[in-house]
């Protein structure tokens, strides 16, 4: 029964604090040292280090990925219909946290000998670790939408979240850089990186659910979330729903392309310097963290031209330097180390916006959401988005694999680096500069054709405030 107690007005409700953009930016800090550790170093771990072919190493990726295709989207519908004294979100995120820590830790050890063991045990402790990733990052995601309810403010918190998670990936490899130089033994090398990293990641969780809250009770008492009904629980109908939404729909489009050529060009980068360029391991770290820095000084850029432009124009200017870059890259040949660290602060200036733009425009679709159907779903919208993403990158992942299997390329055992045959250096370039490219091109298409201007959401935010007054109204 609607309530008849008088509802503040919009404006009455206070601008987020500093306090609690640092607070959610932190929330990110812990999935950006786990996702960069893992881009950066898992696959060259498993082929290198643990001495799985390629192929078998990619089908692993490809097998947990899939499983976050089934774990992601029950654990989106699961949040939108928790109800809990801390809320619909939080309850996940501390629940996911510790075993997030641990599954992360042991994801780089290698305890048998026996390709069959090896297999068995990364694949389980990737599907453990999958689960507890995706019970923390898509209700942390889902807190975007609500925080703050203004087009702007929006795509501050992203520009806080990526800061700390770009800097969280920052503080990973930089740890990476110091053991690599002061341990001899890979193994090693590994264990104590996964360790010191599984602890990091999951205090910044904790900071955030302290920081954050108090401003999420106030904004679900300002804007009480309609029920959502049980009745509609079937996941396909319910995505069916979400993908009715237009700019909805180019919003994924861009985040999946987007973040394809994020994770692709993680995966081989370490092969693409050390085997293609013939440099120092050491200088694959130094390379990832020259794109990962110039991607965090980038955002607070990004995010003015955002307020200015406009969300799908800035995703195209950011992604336009990229697709620079990766010209320069598949042209780069070995010896133009100059020219590479150059193209690293282009890739990084392109990275940053396809960290903002996407995040910053999915809570608007929710709005719209909201307006035609009258229940708001941030769970099932991230879960989605996750989804996409990850069934993307399970085949992206898998396809780099099978690439270079196909193509010849050795395995090595103990860190041992192999001369690699020419097909599997033409693999790497490949994989590394022309894949991006592609998936950058249909991100771009889909920033071209997304609707959902800062006046249009204004417009929605409108007719839903004068919806709510209606149904408070007293009598």
């Amino acid at each position: 029964m609607p309530s008849s107690a008088p509802v503040p007005p919009a404006q009455a409700l206070p601008p987020l604090s500093l306090g609690t953009r640092l607070a959610f930016g932190a929330g990110d800090m812990g999935s950006g040292i786990t996702a960069n550790l893992l881009a950066f170093f898992l696959l060259p771990f498993l082929t290198n280090v643990a001495g799985l072919p390629p192929a078998i190493a990619g089908l692993i990726l490809l097998i947990s990925n899939l499983w976050d295709a089934v774990i992601d989207p029950w654990i989106g519908l699961k949040s939108d219909r928790t109800r809990s004294r801390l809320g619909r979100r939080y309850p996940w995120m501390l629940l996911g946290v510790l075993p997030l820590g641990i599954s992360f830790a042991l994801q780089w050890w290698v305890p048998f000998s026996s390709e069959a063991s090896l297999f068995a045990f990364y694949l389980a402790i990737a599907l453990v670790f999958r689960s507890s990733y995706a019970a923390v990052s898509l209700p942390y995601a889902a807190l975007t939408a609500e925080l703050s309810r203004d087009y702007d403010e929006r795509t501050s918190l992203n520009a806080f979240r990526f800061s700390f998670s770009l800097g969280g990936g920052i503080l990973a490899l930089g740890i990476a850089l110091a053991l690599f130089s002061t341990i001899a033994q890979p193994l090693e090398q590994y264990r104590w990186l996964g360790g010191i990293t599984a602890l990091l990641s999951m205090v910044p969780v904790l900071i955030c659910v302290a920081g954050t809250w108090r401003r999420s009770r106030l904004m679900q008492r300002h804007y009480p979330s309609p029920e959502i009904s049980h009745s509609g629980g079937n996941p396909l109908k319910q995505f069916g729903l979400a993908l009715a939404n237009r700019p909805y729909r180019f919003a994924l489009g861009l985040f999946v392309c987007a973040w394809m050529a994020v994770q692709v060009t993680s995966s081989v980068t370490e092969y693409y310097v050390t085997l293609w360029m013939r440099l120092p391991r050491q200088d694959f770290t130094l390379l990832a963290l020259v794109v990962q820095g110039t991607a965090i000084l980038a955002l607070p850029l990004w995010s003015r031209i955002c307020d200015r432009l406009g969300k799908g124009s800035t995703f195209i200017a950011g992604a336009g330097l990229w697709l620079l870059a990766d010209l320069g890259l598949l042209l780069l040949q070995p010896g133009q180390t100059g020219l590479m660290w150059c193209l690293a602060v282009l890739v990084g200036l392109g990275v940053s916006s396809a960290y903002l733009v996407p995040w910053s425009m999915v809570p608007d679709t929710i709005e719209l959401d909201e307006l035609e159907n009258g229940q708001r779903r941030e769970g099932l919208f991230y879960s989605l988005m996750i989804l996409a993403q990850k069934l993307g990158l399970a085949l992206a992942l898998f396809l780099v694999g099978q690439l270079l299997g196909l193509a010849g390329y050795r395995a090595g055992h103990g860190g041992e680096i192999l001369t690699q045959p020419d097909s599997a250096l033409t693999a790497i370039r490949i994989a590394m500069a022309g894949l991006p490219a592609l998936c950058l091109a249909g991100g771009i298409a889909c920033a071209r054709a997304y609707p959902l201007t800062r006046d249009r959401h204004a417009e929605v935010l409108l007719l839903l405030e004068e919806r709510r007054r209606g149904l408070s109204a007293p009598g």
